[in-house]
C-alpha cells in the first residue's frame, strides 16, 4: 500500500501496543516502524532495474526481517527514551507489530510481498489497489480522533480499535468482491465460448467497483474489465504474447528473472527496432478502447552478450488519461 496508509496502520498498532504508557509517542514510533520496510525503494539508486525490482517488497517485507530487526529498533528507541515508562521489550513489541503488519497489508495488493523470504514465493491476494481511499480515509479519521483524547481515555483506544476493525473488515470485503468479479469473468468466458488456460483478476486503481482480468490462452492474452454497474457483456481484447521475439535472449538471466517477477504474465512488443517486456499484472496505462501501452514496461537494449533493462517512465499526462477513463468506466458500460 501507499506510504500514507502504512503510516496510519503503523501508528494504530503502535497505539494498541504502548498508547497507555507513552501516549502519542506510540503512534509516532509505530508510524516510523510502518514506514521502514518501504525503504527498499532506495535500492534503485544502487542496483540495476531488474535487481531493484526483485528487492522491492522482498527481504524488508518478510517475517525474517520483522523478527530480526524489531529488537534492534526497539533497543534504539528505548535508548532515545531512557526515562520513559516503556521497557526495551515494550518498544521491541511495538516495532515488531509495525514492521510485520506492513507486509501483511501489502499482501492484499497486486504486487504482493515475499513474506516468507528467503523463499521466493510472492504472496499476492490482488484484492486491493495500492491506493484505496475507502481503506485509508476512515482509518485516518479515527486515528486523529484518538490523538485528540487523553492518553488514558477509554475513547482513545475505542477510536483506534474502530479504525482497525473497519479497515480490516474492508479488506475482507475486497476478497468477497474479488470472488464475485472472478465468477462474472468466468461466466462471461463460458457464455462467449472462449477456451482459456488461466484467469488473473485484480481491482482497477483507487476502487473495488471496477475489476480487471487477464486471461491466458495458447498464443495470446485476453484483457477485459467489469464494473458492478455494468449492463452489457464484458468485452475482451487480444494481446499477442510474442514471446518468440526474444529469440536467443529468452535464456538471458535478466529475462528469466523478469519472467519470474511477473509470474509468467508478460508480452513482448517491438517499437522502432527496440523490444519491450510488458508486465501484464498491472494492466494498461488507461482504459480507452484503443490503448496498447502497459503501465509497467521495460525496454530491452542489447549490450554485447548482455541486456540493459530500462523501465519505461510514467508521465503526468498518462495519469490524467487514466483518471479520466477510470472515472467514466466505473459507472458502467
Amino acid at each position: 500500500m501507499d506510504s500514507l496508509t502504512q503510516i496510519v496502520l503503523g501508528a494504530a498498532v503502535g497505539e494498541v501496543a504502548l498508547g497507555k504508557k507513552v501516549g502519542n509517542k506510540a503512534m509516532l514510533y509505530g508510524a516510523i516502524a510502518g514506514t521502514i520496510p518501504d525503504l527498499d525503494v532506495l535500492s534503485k539508486y544502487f542496483l540495476d532495474t531488474v535487481s531493484a525490482t526483485e528487492w522491492h517488497r522482498g527481504v524488508t517485507h518478510s517475517i525474517f526481517f520483522s523478527v530480526l530487526f524489531a529488537p534492534v529498533f526497539g533497543w534504539l528507541v528505548w535508548k532515545l527514551n531512557p526515562k520513559g515508562k516503556a521497557s526495551w521489550q515494550d518498544w521491541s513489541l511495538l516495532m515488531f507489530l509495525g514492521l510485520f503488519t506492513h507486509p501483511i497489508l501489502d499482501a492484499f495488493t497486486t504486487w504482493g510481498t515475499q513474506l516468507f523470504w528467503p523463499f521466493k514465493t510472492r504472496l499476492a491476494f490482488q484484492s486491493i489497489f495500492v491506493i484505496d481511499p475507502l481503506y485509508t480515509i476512515p482509518f485516518i479519521i479515527f486515528l486523529v480522533l484518538a490523538m485528540m483524547q487523553e492518553r488514558t481515555a477509554i475513547k482513545r483506544r475505542r477510536y483506534v480499535y474502530l479504525g482497525l476493525v473497519i479497515s480490516s473488515a474492508y479488506l475482507v470485503l475486497t476478497l468477497v468482491l474479488k470472488g464475485v468479479a472472478y465468477q462474472k469473468f468466468e461466466n462471461e468466458l463460458q457464455e462467449q465460448g472462449i477456451a482459456y488456460n488461466e484467469i488473473n483478476t485484480r481491482p482497477a486503481p483507487f476502487n473495488t467497483i471496477l475489476w480487471m482480468a487477464n486471461i491466458e490462452k495458447e498464443d495470446v492474452y485476453l484483457m477485459g474489465n467489469y464494473s458492478f454497474f455494468d449492463s452489457q457483456p464484458v468485452v475482451f481484447r487480444e494481446y499477442p504474447k510474442n514471446h518468440e521475439l526474444l529469440g536467443d535472449w529468452a535464456t538471458n538471466d535478466k529475462i528469466k528473472r523478469l519472467i519470474q517477477i511477473t509470474g509468467g504474465w508478460y508480452t513482448i512488443s517491438e517499437k522502432d527496432g527496440d523490444l519491450y517486456f510488458n508486465d501484464l499484472r498491472f494492466g494498461l496505462i488507461s482504459l480507452d478502447g484503443d490503448e496498447n501501452q502497459f503501465a509497467f514496461s521495460y525496454r530491452l537494449t542489447p549490450n554485447g552478450d548482455d541486456l540493459y533493462v530500462h523501465e519505461t517512465p510514467k508521465l503526468k499526462r498518462d495519469a490524467k488519461r487514466l483518471m479520466a477513463s477510470l472515472w467514466k468506466r466505473i459507472w458502467g458500460n
